[in-house]
């Protein structure tokens, strides 16, 4: 009898491991690279791994937080599949690096609308953006801020500024100290960072590109045209999860965030739902995003932008526009209607 029953706990757990075994070889793994840390925005890529929305179509997704190296660069070095990035940045990799043997591509739109914002204290007495001639500014080297403020500059009619870099964690201290009469960056990182420093909303001047004549792209999800060309039913799979998984975030940023907090222990919760409530305010659920559609974009404004990040970067090449975006893989209309109702 003892035998017999011993059989069939080897014969079951057999059975198990080659379930598990076979469950496995069918789960594709993918590597995708955030482009900062574990903060509010990056609830959108990790709630779907938490709620095993990858698993479900077949992927096996590793979203990591950026170190060092941007996602441009760890895809273009094959490290990672995916990943994601601003896409001015991209244009500039294309122009600048047209021997590359590795070069990324966007495959979604996710801030239809740049988040790109002027920051200042009303104490400067900036109130406008041509306020802004002849004050010191403020912001790390490779701020998308900083290197599209040329077209800022243009569109508002600002004179020439002083610059000033630092390491982002001290933007906000110098602008806080008074060290700096104005900051570029994203309104949803260096609004709720001044904030978190003591200084009240109100007394905060925000002056947002895309209010102020600067209709660029934000950040998109970006491809390897390796996992483009091997494997596009797993690049398909993942935006379709990618969709639903943001579609939920949208409506209940707490939820999302809570999948954030399951991933990194260190997230602060309410900071944190304020902040993806504001990434989707001013840059997700815009304008452009209503009219184009959720992770699409127009031909027209693409090629535009191309032109616009090739002056103000001075790119090394034409932007080759054609090769920098591939929307074939998109999900949907249904699944990509993920904005909730007005």
């Amino acid at each position: 009898m003892r035998k017999r029953q011993f059989l069939q706990t080897a014969a079951a757990a057999l059975l198990a491991c080659s379930a598990l075994s076979s469950a496995q070889a069918q789960t594709m793994p993918l590597k995708f690279q955030l482009d900062w840390r574990f903060e509010g925005p990056a609830a959108f890529f990790v709630h779907p791994e938490q709620k095993g929305y990858f698993k479900e179509v077949g992927l096996d997704v590793n979203v990591e937080a950026a170190s060092g190296a941007g996602a441009i660069q760890r895809v273009a070095s094959g490290t990672h599949d995916l990943g994601f990035a601003d896409l001015a940045a991209l244009m500039e990799f294309h122009a600048n690096n047209p021997e590359a043997p590795i070069k990324p591509v966007a495959v979604m739109v996710i801030y239809n609308t740049t988040p790109a914002s002027v920051m200042a204290l009303k104490k400067s007495g900036i109130t406008k953006a041509a306020d802004l001639t002849g004050k010191k500014m403020g912001a790390p080297i490779f701020d998308a801020g900083r290197r599209t403020f040329p077209l800022f500059a243009q569109a508002n009619g600002v004179g020439p500024v002083q610059w000033t870099t630092m390491d982002p964690p001290l933007r906000e201290t110098m602008l806080a100290r008074g060290e700096l009469d104005a900051v570029t960056g994203y309104t949803f990182t260096s609004l709720l960072n001044l904030e978190a420093r003591g200084i009240p909303r109100e007394d905060i001047v925000v002056l947002p590109y895309a209010t102020h004549g600067v209709q660029l792209y934000g950040n998109v999800i970006i491809a390897s045209p390796k996992l483009i060309a091997q494997k596009p039913e797993a690049l398909r799979a993942f935006l379709k999860a990618f969709a639903r998984g943001t579609k939920e975030a949208i409506a209940q940023p707490e939820v999302a965030i809570a999948s954030l907090k399951a991933k990194d222990g260190l997230v602060k919760t309410d900071l944190e739902i304020k902040r993806l409530k504001l990434t989707i305010e001013t840059a997700v659920d815009s304008e452009g995003a209503r009219k184009e559609g959720f992770g699409r974009l127009k031909p027209e404004r693409l090629k535009l932008m191309a032109e616009q990040v090739a002056t103000a970067y001075e790119t090394k090449n034409p932007i080759p526009v054609d090769a920098v975006w591939n929307g074939s893989f998109l999900p949907s209309a249904a699944e990509l209607d993920v904005l909730p109702k007005r």
